[in-house]
């Protein structure tokens, strides 16, 4: 468990592709200011994980609410509960499809305003002109994003990914800069500006968060910016997708 900020801590866990490739993936604590804790997602812990998160949370009886932001992370989702059987329960619509007796609260986070529950720490962001849910369940690309007002942490899955080798490839394959999902153009709305919806939406992200200094991707890596550096590796990521943004509008308009 990593300490990135006075009240917010990130976990990174084991996700194996095929039972072999592990891609990881990861959850977050944050403390609110009432001392308070909400967890975003969930992984599997190991033992002294488990101890660690337990002693920051008195036994989990501190923590609030559970978040859960990817509608196709839910491996961990039964899990999480367990640990925090207290905690509110919040997730999109696609978690509450996979998991109906779970005692989900209130509307589908993707549905959430900016009078949402968490409005006095969270700042949170969904992709525009993608699907939020693909009928090819292989397509991960829209997420809700997560930032930790008080730190300027973002927390994502899979929308925004940071490559980098694991274990001993680590040292051989340097860390990316942050880049777009690599099935974008499977998520587009096969609409008439979908294309520009999207590039409007990342060019946004980069303004109004610009200030980000720590990005906790779920597989992989965490990213560490200096200033200004969100604002020009997100601007760099849609780039790199500019000719999948093209040959949409070109189909589309």
């Amino acid at each position: 468990m990593q300490k990135f900020a006075e009240n917010f801590w990130n976990l990174r866990g084991t996700y194996r592709v095929g039972g072999v490739l592990n891609i990881g993936t990861h959850m977050s604590l944050v403390r609110r200011d009432n001392g308070r804790f909400v967890v975003i997602d969930g992984c599997g812990l190991d033992d002294a994980q488990r101890d660690a998160v337990m002693a920051l949370t008195s036994n989990g009886d501190q923590v609030d609410a559970v978040v859960h932001v990817h509608p196709f992370h839910t491996m961990y989702v039964d899990a999480t509960h367990r640990l925090f059987p207290k905690a509110a329960l919040h997730g999109t619509a696609r978690h509450r499809r996979r998991a109906p007796s779970l005692p989900w609260s209130d509307v589908p986070i993707e549905d959430w305003g900016d009078d949402h529950p968490f409005a006095d720490v969270f700042d949170l962001s969904i992709p525009d002109g993608v699907n939020f849910v693909c009928l090819d369940e292989r397509v991960h690309v829209a997420s809700v994003l997560v930032r930790h007002r008080a730190s300027g942490i973002i927390h994502v899955d899979d929308t925004l990914n940071v490559l980098a080798g694991q274990g001993a490839l680590n040292k051989l394959l340097p860390q990316s800069s942050l880049r777009m999902h690599p099935l974008l153009a499977r998520a587009l709305k096969p609409t008439a500006g979908a294309a520009d919806a999207y590039a409007a939406w990342a060019r946004g992200l980069a303004t109004r968060w610009s200030d980000t200094r720590i990005v906790c991707a779920a597989h992989s890596a965490v990213r560490h910016l200096p200033a200004g550096g969100f604002t020009r590796e997100v601007e760099a990521a849609l780039g790199r997708v500019s000719r999948t943004l093209d040959r949409h509008r070109a189909k589309h308009g």
